[in-house]
């Protein structure tokens, strides 16, 4: 690790400032992603803004208009913990605990959860070609071990896939991420805060320079009573996900009023295709009606050598993930099966 200066901001506009005298300036909050880029020379940082003691940022609250802030800087267990998720916002909270260790959640932030870097092993390989590690060097996994990547919104530069959980709750429920920087604040619907990638695969989300995540904020809806998250991987805990599906219903004598389905593990950010949540709308809530929604979201999907397999898992994961959303309760530990 190239040695730094540290500065303890305390003001976003100080932070934000500080960020503009340096371009190797950088903000961290709990670390957990920038310690694995700095420690693989992938990030090598002159200044560290240091934004946890910034006072406010640590809360989730309601809002008068029924929304629900959760700051940037709490930590991702402690929003996951919370009675207000937890009552509100069970499938955000469900998704979040299925992400990382226990020791990682009790450090990671919200705000840096949105900004981690993907996991694909080329891009962690200083001896292989990646796009997103050095521009205009080619993608090594196009032709090589692609089992873990995207079969979705791909291009030419990268099939890399984001990496979080949390992030596909947040897809599905249609957050809104707020934040700040050097030119004022804004806010960012969730569908356009991450990027495909295109012809820049380097540029992971919609940030200017700058700017910091501030908080996200979650619609009144929460969908409590029809809901599941679904992470599919190679071992229990501690892994990836090859596919995930985060599933929030409306339903009405099991007919679906208001459906939304978002795909983590397939593509460079969380996969949401409206055009099948509108399919579903006036349906009755049954494998076969999902299995027609599943159709759709997969449309277009295209593998490779070691991942074609994740279609039809994905299109059986989806199919799953729904009918476990018609009955949150069997999902909680200990729960049996119902007849």
């Amino acid at each position: 690790m190239n040695n730094f200066a540290y500065i303890k901001a305390r003001s976003l506009n100080e932070a934000t400032a500080a960020i503009q005298t340096n371009d190797r300036a950088q903000y961290v909050a709990g670390g957990t992603n920038l310690i694995d880029l700095w420690k693989y020379n992938l990030t090598n940082p002159t200044v560290l803004i240091d934004l946890t003691p910034l006072a406010g940022q640590h809360t989730v609250d309601e809002q008068n208009d029924g929304t629900v802030r959760l700051d940037a800087l709490m930590t991702n267990a402690a929003t996951a913990y919370h009675p207000l998720i937890e009552q509100r916002y069970p499938l955000l909270s469900r998704a979040i605990l299925a992400g990382a260790s226990a020791q990682i959640r009790n450090m990671a932030t919200n705000g840096g959860n949105l900004l981690q870097r993907t996991r694909c092993y080329y891009f962690y390989d200083p001896t292989a070609p990646c796009n997103k590690r050095v521009p205009g060097s080619g993608c090594a996994a196009i032709t090589g071990y692609n089992r873990m990547h995207a079969i979705l919104g791909t291009s030419t530069e990268c099939i890399a896939v984001f990496p979080s959980d949390m992030c596909v709750a947040l897809a599905a429920l249609n957050a809104t991420v707020n934040v700040s920087g050097p030119k004022g604040d804004r806010t960012i619907p969730f569908r356009d805060f991450h990027r495909l990638p295109e012809q820049t695969p380097e540029r992971d989300n919609t940030l200017l320079h700058g700017e910091v995540v501030t908080s996200i904020t979650l619609p009144p809806e929460g969908f409590a009573n029809n809901y599941s998250y679904l992470k599919l991987r190679d071992r229990n805990s501690y892994a990836f996900a090859l596919v995930s599906v985060a599933t929030a219903l409306t339903l009405n004598a099991g007919i679906i009023q208001e459906a939304r389905i978002a795909l983590g593990g397939v593509a460079h950010k969380p996969w949401r295709v409206t055009e099948a949540e509108d399919f579903l709308i006036d349906k009755p809530a049954t494998d076969h009606t999902f299995a027609a929604a599943a159709d759709i979201i997969l449309q277009g999907a295209s593998g490779f050598k070691y991942n074609k397999f994740k279609i039809e898992l994905a299109k059986r994961a989806i199919v799953r993930n729904s009918m476990m959303a018609l009955n949150p309760e069997s999902q909680r530990p200990g729960a049996q099966p119902s007849a």
